[in-house]
């Protein structure tokens, strides 16, 4: 419908985001969910995890490749495009987006799997349809704002999100690495009754896969966010280097003497 809209008023909507919205974004959300892993998401320990990474990190990832939020500013107008803005800028939306608390998000929900809350969630139809509706939602909330919205940051505080996604990498792996580290199964459920096919693992092995693809699949999808955060920090200093060197020299005198006043208090 957005697309319409833009179309109707002139502008140019590229093909390309649209098939990444529908194709990458809902497709990847409909293969997880209805595929295998969603089919076994209720039996098996690593089958009911590697669907919650997907949804929390692959899922949202590809929705937001679409720019749904640039086009719905394309698509509304007055009041609701000044009402959007001020949803994307306010605390919430600019706190969730940044580097500082993704990790944080991130090792929150994967320490459930290393807690007997996991199982229940598993075992209940509530908890699956939670997982299926929250953690999108989580995800949207957290590489929205990374990608919609980078030129409202300064190249000092991109510099340090870009620093502290290297430290991500190490924090998001801890969760993972103790699940697949741990000889006892965490979420104390005993081997589901009746015939399995030849390749069902044991509880134990089923824990295993579970931390192993939960520490993979967190420390490949800091990749794109590494590459995000580079593209964003050369895009926020080109702009600010252009904006100084607009200045005259009367302006960049003042703005040299006030700074080094600022440095003298």
């Amino acid at each position: 419908m957005g697309v319409i809209v833009v179309r109707r008023k002139g502008e140019r909507w590229s093909g390309w985001l649209v098939a990444a919205f529908f194709v990458l974004g809902i497709g990847s959300f409909l293969v997880v969910n209805f595929g295998f892993l969603g089919a076994y998401s209720h039996d098996l320990r690593w089958a009911f995890s590697t669907r919650t990474a997907l949804l929390l990190f692959v899922s949202p990832a590809l929705l937001a490749l679409g720019r749904p939020v640039t086009l719905a500013r394309l698509a509304l107008s007055g009041r609701g495009v000044g009402t959007l803005d001020r949803i994307m800028a306010s605390r919430p939306i600019r706190v969730a987006g940044n580097a500082v608390i993704a990790p944080l998000v991130t090792v929150a929900i994967f320490s459930i799997f290393l807690t007997p809350f996991a199982g229940q969630l598993r075992l209940s139809p509530i908890g699956q349809g939670v997982v299926t509706v929250v953690m999108p939602l989580i995800g949207l909330l957290l590489v929205l704002p990374l990608i919609e919205y980078s030129a409202h940051r300064s190249a000092f505080f991109v510099t340090v999100e870009f620093l502290l996604a290297f430290v991500e990498l190490v924090i998001d792996a801890i969760p993972g690495i103790l699940i697949r580290l741990s000889g006892a199964v965490l979420d104390t459920l005993p081997a589901i009754s009746g015939a399995h096919p030849f390749w069902w693992p044991s509880p134990i092995r089923d824990q295993q896969l579970s931390g192993d693809l939960l520490w993979f699949i967190a420390e490949i999808a800091d990749i794109p966010v590494l590459i995000i955060l580079f593209i964003r920090w050369s895009r926020v200093d080109r702009k600010e280097a252009r904006s100084y060197d607009e200045l005259s020299d009367e302006e960049m005198d003042a703005l040299t003497q006030e700074h080094l006043r600022t440095r003298r208090q």
